[in-house]
């Protein structure tokens, strides 16, 4: 057996040595590759600085301070793991880790800056390509402003100035961007030769943002012809349908969101004008369907509350003060006799009272002085004050039955629990005065109960 153990502990002793040796290697591995990945990133850094300038690559800059710093820390490890001074195993063990952790940590930064920085750095080296893009599409571009003014004049014949104010300038402000795109454009090309790379390059993304913007104007305008032409088709159907609406409209319960909503509707339809008339499709369509859809829910309302009436006031009154008599005969019963009630009465009084209060809090006063409660209030204060009455009288309930189940028993030619004048006491009382106390409870229970 002893040889067993001996046997076992060198083959984890050998197993851990090899961990160690692969450990070390992998710190000595990673030293190199993260220290060659500083010197590759420098020279990165030198060639961003050339074609973005030095404030695009301050971060990349940054970064390699602080690899550095902790690059050195990471030297100095594996220099101590290699000095004259002996270590014990752990000590190689949580240097070599610590080295490895150093490096990877550096490397992952490292990608983490230069991938920022790759697409920057490509667009600028597609600097003449980018510019000759945007002059391309700035000529482009202005071929069709002269469509697209053609495109508003028709428009402005058929709509109303307000439905137009979206895109009657679109034009002018977009002749306005090609402008400044095509003079950004120049600028990046004087900036570049000049050696201003950081202002050529901010020149070139304005040069492209105004071309982008200006291709986004022109394009608004035949947009809005065919999204004007759709809302008028839109807006007659939608027309016809509300018309058999309001006749459909006329078998539904007439409360009064019905009878506005229809009123609303009606409204909407008599305001669209006339064939021949300058129009504003969008808001006359917006203002269709808002009181179109108004009109669905008054009704939809109005069949939910045919199906489920509105209690009457007299039946919500007479509910609250239902629950406040039963509450009062129970808070009574239960303080009367403190001694005999359990836990279950007292849970159910102390719910009551407790959803009573609610019921306060939710009409906004008290309930039992409230003179008016509204139509939306009245089916959820019926339902809670029919929950305080129905759980106050079944804690008074359950006290009776506690009230029974703790008096004396009395059995036929006895005066109390056992035989004779002095048989028995409780509660320090003698057995005549729990006979008595017994029969008279009993006897106002009854009352109470009968009642």
């Amino acid at each position: 057996m002893a040889g067993f153990w001996g046997r076992r502990r060198r083959e984890e002793q050998e197993a851990l040595a090899a961990q160690d040796a692969d450990l070390a290697r992998q710190a000595q591995t990673s030293l190199v590759s993260a220290d060659e990945r500083i010197r590759v990133t420098t020279d990165e850094l030198t060639f961003a600085e050339l074609e973005l300038g030095v404030e695009p690559t301050e971060d990349l800059r940054k970064a390699l301070v602080a690899v550095r710093t902790h690059l050195a820390e990471a030297f100095h490890l594996h220099q101590l793991n290699h000095d004259e001074i002996p270590d014990t195993p752990e000590e190689l063990r949580t240097r070599n880790a610590r080295i490895v952790q150093l490096c990877e940590w550096a490397e992952d930064l490292l990608d983490d800056r230069t991938h920022a920085l790759a697409e920057p750095i490509a667009r600028a080296r597609r600097a003449p390509e980018i510019i000759a893009g945007v002059r391309a599409d700035a000529e482009r571009l202005r071929a069709r402003l002269p469509q697209a003014r053609e495109t508003v004049a028709r428009l402005a014949a058929r709509y109303a100035a307000d439905a137009l104010t979206q895109i009657d300038a679109n034009p002018s402000h977009a002749e306005q961007l090609l402008g400044f795109a095509e003079h950004s454009a120049s600028v990046s090309e004087r900036r570049r030769e000049a050696g201003q790379r950081e202002q050529a390059n901010l020149a070139l993304e304005a040069a492209t943002e105004a071309a982008r913007r200006a291709a986004t104007l022109i394009d608004a305008v035949e947009t809005f012809e065919v999204e004007a032409l759709r809302a008028e088709s839109t807006l007659s159907a939608i027309a016809e349908d509300s018309r058999q609406d309001l006749v459909v409209a006329r078998t539904a319960p007439q409360v009064p969101a019905v009878t506005a909503a229809m009123a609303e509707l009606d409204a909407a339809l008599h305001a669209l004008p006339a064939a021949g008339v300058n129009t504003d499709p969008f808001t006359l369509l917006t203002r269709l369907r808002e009181a179109n859809g108004a009109l669905d829910d008054a009704i939809a309302a109005a069949h939910e509350r045919a199906a489920h009436p509105i209690p009457p006031l007299d039946h919500v009154r007479h509910a609250i003060d239902d629950a406040d008599r039963q509450l009062s005969v129970t808070r009574d019963v239960i303080a009367g006799h403190r001694g005999w009630i359990g836990a279950d009465a007292r849970t159910r009084l102390a719910e009551a009272e407790r959803i009573r209060v609610d019921l306060d809090r939710y009409l906004g006063t008290s309930a039992s002085a409230a003179t008016m409660i509204d139509e939306d209030h009245r089916e959820q204060a019926l339902a809670m004050a029919r929950r305080v009455g129905f759980l106050a009288n079944e804690g008074l309930q359950l006290a009776q039955r506690d009230i029974d189940a703790s008096r004396p028993q009395v059995g036929p030619g006895q005066f109390g629990p056992n035989a004779g004048w002095g048989g028995g006491r409780r509660d320090g009382g003698s057995g005549l005065n729990g006979i008595l106390g017994g029969f008279v409870i009993g006897s106002l229970l009854g009352d109470i109960f009968d009642g």
